[in-house]
């Protein structure tokens, strides 16, 4: 089976080489590398370039203007070739060097459409100290639940079904899309009890108020698309769940 891995990335010299080489050193051999570059001025599209020739052939490159990371990623998407599509961001890595064997392998077990597992989010500098955890658990449609974005890998044909990402959600199109995958019905989801990405605390959705804050908004937007009842309530109890997590259980 190959795996198609699509970073998407600007201006974002400082973490991605750790990005790049966290896949590089995957012990499963069928990967394609995807890294879609928004036209940095800084020096990514350098680092990228470096490593190109270590990945014989699997790694494709882009680097181009787009409308923000969701048509990024659309774009990625589109020159997926893989049977299991996973998307890592720019500032975040795979935790060990067999992650990627280990999908693939219960993507075999007993054929299943997602597979997806724990995050470990670690400080931001350095990304050697856990500052928290998010727990995936098993596959539940209570409370409008959704996996951990980042460990998420579905099979071609779900996004081919579903769609891609809806890009008038600036923070939260990765919830929109979880939740219609979710709320089909249609696909059979499989959970690796495991830490398999590190991500760096203080992104788009986790770092400061302001983001807090137009993380909740755009929750909201996307819990009204889905039809999903007391939108305010249940992303409240998201929310303190969050903090809960961050704040309380570090």
């Amino acid at each position: 089976m190959k795996v198609s891995i699509i970073t998407v990335c600007f201006n974002s010299s400082a973490t991605i080489e750790q990005t790049i080489l966290s896949v590089l050193h995957q012990t499963y051999p069928n990967i394609e590398y995807i890294v879609k570059d928004g036209a940095s001025t800084d020096s990514t599209i350098n680092i990228i370039e470096k490593y190109v020739p270590r990945f014989g052939g699997r790694l494709r490159f882009i680097s181009e203007k787009d409308s923000g990371i969701y048509d990024a990623m659309n774009r990625g998407l589109q020159m997926a070739g893989g049977d299991i599509i996973g998307i890592l961001n720019s500032d975040d890595v795979l935790a060990n060097n067999d992650v990627i064997e280990k999908i693939v392998s219960r993507f075999r077990r007993d054929p299943v459409d997602a597979v997806y597992a724990d995050l470990v989010f670690r400080d931001e500098k350095t990304l050697t100290q856990t500052t928290r955890r998010f727990v995936a658990g098993e596959y539940s449609t209570r409370l409008a639940w959704h996996p951990p974005h980042p460990t998420l890998y579905l099979s071609r044909k779900v996004y081919e079904e579903t769609g891609h990402f809806d890009t008038r959600f600036t923070i939260a199109a990765d919830y929109d899309l979880m939740l219609r995958v979710i709320r089909s019905g249609r696909y059979k989801w499989a959970y690796l009890k495991e830490d398999i990405v590190f991500m760096r605390d203080g992104g788009a959705s986790t770092g400061g108020i302001r983001s807090y804050w137009k993380s909740f908004n755009d929750s909201i937007q996307v819990m009204k698309k889905n039809k999903i009842r007391f939108p305010y309530l249940v992303n409240l109890i998201r929310t303190l769940k969050f903090f809960y997590q961050k704040f309380i259980l570090r």
